[in-house]
């Protein structure tokens, strides 16, 4: 499968690209992104845990790559709705990837469905299901 050349905005956001998100697989509905483990990320120093937030913003970035994977242009979005279910504590030391597939496309609304984790998708740290807002016009890809 040829790589979409509207994923190249994988790290469309500063946040992302501070995170330096990269891209891993797609799919031609699916995707899967890595968070490459900084000193940065770790939100409890005491315990060496991944902060919360920036596991947030994996899952919701490889939610919003999938959908331009699955609509197949860069049609401007917004998450509406984001839930996640953390299962265990994200430890650091590791990088966390973050597999999202984007399940259905109304023309209104893009449904996807992720799972976080480190070396065993079976084996996730947290779960999400959420569902993103679709505008009628295509943003620039510089």
């Amino acid at each position: 499968m040829a790589i979409n050349p509207y994923l190249k905005k994988t790290n469309q956001t500063p946040h992302g690209e501070k995170l330096n998100l990269q891209l891993v697989s797609i799919g031609d509905t699916a995707v899967t992104l890595m968070l490459p483990f900084s000193e940065e990320i770790v939100g409890d120093p005491i315990n060496r845990l991944i902060h919360s937030g920036a596991l947030t913003t994996l899952v919701d970035t490889a939610c919003g790559v999938a959908i331009f994977q699955a609509q197949n242009n860069c049609r401007a979005m917004a998450t509406l709705d984001l839930r996640i279910d953390h299962m265990r504590a994200a430890v650091s030391g590791v990088d966390l990837y973050a597999y999202a597939d984007c399940y259905r496309l109304s023309n209104t609304i893009a449904f996807v469905r992720a799972t976080v984790y480190t070396n065993d998708i079976q084996q996730p740290i947290a779960t999400a299901a959420a569902s993103f807002m679709r505008s009628n016009k295509d943003f620039s890809i510089n």
